[in-house]
């Protein structure tokens, strides 16, 4: 199942082309390691560096790939903002295919569509980690780059690698980064990790290799702020009069029509 049917199954939840000039020879390209140190290094600070941060604030814009009914490969591009308060707060807003916020206080999290009028909670984990593998897993609430926020992302990513690589140097909405891929079973991922003393990912990419259509979620991260003045009331929902609350729908009992 595709990101984006997660996201279409909870109902109301949830590369230009780039060309590289290489000045290595191919049989430099052949004796490169399968996964190379310093590719492994560069990721490992960047995790780091986000594991160490106690709050944070980011903006995100994200295009997902999907097949429209035609077969035809079609994007649809969502707009976000995420707030992040360790070990158990968060919240994000989306715009774009949907409006929507989403709130999570460390005991119940909650999903806000201001068009429809209509909201969803449901007790959840008390900690990051928990909660977003609750809300993938259970009722399919994606959030593209979910997978840096774990503390222990570095051994998540780095899991089952079979490639690990550094393509090059990029500039991304002006910021200067180096260029990654990695490469498990059934998923590729790039990740390009800013320079200097503050290794934001800036952006980051993920495929799906074991299909066919190999489609992928690509997510740009920019605004990166840490000195934010961030009240515990901010993650928790309180419902607008007159909307009305209703269910999340269980991934497994969820009918997801084709595209």
């Amino acid at each position: 199942m595709t990101a984006w049917k997660r996201w279409t199954a909870a109902a109301l939840c949830a590369l230009g082309v780039l060309t590289l000039l290489v000045t290595v020879s191919t049989g430099a390209r052949a004796q490169a390691p399968a996964v190379d140190p310093e590719a492994v290094r560069i990721l490992k600070r960047m995790t780091d560096h986000l594991a160490g941060v106690q709050q944070f604030s980011v903006r995100s814009q994200n295009i997902i790939e999907d097949l429209y009914a035609s077969r035809h490969r079609v994007d649809y591009d969502i707009s976000g903002a995420v707030t992040v308060k360790r070990p158990n707060k968060m919240r994000f807003s989306r715009a774009g295919d949907w409006n929507q916020r989403f709130f999570y206080d460390g005991k119940t999290m909650a999903l806000y569509n201001p068009n429809e009028k209509v909201y969803a909670t449901k007790p959840a984990p008390d900690t990051l980690e928990k909660m977003i593998e609750l809300a993938r897993e259970n009722v399919g609430i994606v959030l593209p780059a979910a997978d840096l926020v774990y503390r222990n992302a570095f051994s998540l990513l780095m899991q089952d690698v079979t490639l690990a690589a550094v393509v090059g140097k990029a500039v991304i909405n002006g910021v200067k980064c180096d260029h990654l891929l990695f490469s498990r079973p059934g998923v590729d991922f790039q990740v390009w990790v800013a320079e200097g003393e503050q290794p934001w990912p800036v952006k980051y990419v993920v495929t799906e290799t074991g299909t066919p259509a190999r489609l992928s979620i690509t997510t740009f991260l920019s605004d990166w702020k840490t000195a934010i003045d961030v009240d515990d009331a901010q993650f928790v929902f309180v419902p607008p009069k007159g909307t009305q609350a209703i269910s999340f729908i269980p991934i497994s009992e969820a009918n997801v029509p084709g595209r």
